[in-house]
């Protein structure tokens, strides 16, 4: 059964193998007024998110039978839960970790161990974030039309399909169209400051980006600009340089 979309109490389903993590997430998510649900292994965490259609997922790396990360693939994949906000819980603390974490579609991490009060407020910034973002759920930037509720990207009638790295660099674009950022910016922005990645990374991303976009024989509307970064520009006035 869906939750009730009027509980005042966010819900936070908890998908995490360890008794000792569970009663301590409980605990301290309850103290701070979440509602909570627990799975015990990511096969069933992802049935009761499409069950319950949490506000947001607290989901381990390291579990049985379903890695974290395949469950978080499979979560960003289908339709009922590909919207719901998941902050990975995980040991690993490698920064190539957490960039993948982030790639494949999680919001935020929280490395164990943790702080209760680190948690808590990771969990508030993801929900307010993602708040403020269904305020205003569709953005429209040329031919391009991206439901941030619904996570699709439109350009024209075609439906682009991108990556939660690539769809985060769009978006970011298209909350400000014709604004340069720099490649700095960009790792700033998508993959956070506390995590290192390599400069070239971005470039990567954008080029992933540009053949989504320009796969129907569309014009190019994301700009180089040397020494300088990258921008959306769709009425082509910025031009390459």
């Amino acid at each position: 059964m869906e939750r009730n979309k009027t509980d005042l109490q966010p819900t936070i389903l908890i998908i995490e193998d360890e008794e000792d993590i569970i009663t301590l997430l409980r605990y301290n998510l309850e103290a701070a007024h979440y509602q909570t649900l627990v799975a015990r292994d990511g096969e069933e965490g992802i049935l009761m998110a499409k069950e319950h259609l949490p506000n947001l997922i607290l989901l381990d790396w390291m579990m049985p039978m379903l890695s974290g990360v395949e469950a978080c693939r499979l979560l960003r994949r289908n339709e009922k839960t590909r919207q719901i906000p998941i902050v990975m819980v995980t040991a690993r603390g490698e920064e190539a970790d957490k960039v993948r974490a982030l790639d494949v579609g999680a919001d935020d991490y929280v490395t164990k161990p943790f702080s209760p009060a680190e948690l808590i407020a990771r969990v508030g910034a993801v929900l307010r974030r993602v708040g403020n973002l269904r305020l205003d759920a569709k953005l429209e930037v040329g031919d391009i039309v991206m439901d941030t509720a619904e996570f699709r990207v439109h350009r024209g009638s075609r439906e682009i399909h991108v990556g939660p790295t690539e769809y985060k660099i769009l978006k970011l674009f298209m909350q400000n169209p014709g604004k340069v950022y720099s490649r700095e910016q960009l790792l700033n922005q998508i993959w956070g400051q506390d995590v290192y990645v390599e400069i070239r990374t971005v470039d990567v991303h954008i080029r992933r980006l540009r053949v989504a976009l320009n796969e129907g024989g569309e014009p190019d509307v994301i700009r180089t600009v040397r020494s300088a970064g990258y921008a959306l520009d769709v009425h082509g006035t910025m031009g390459d340089e």
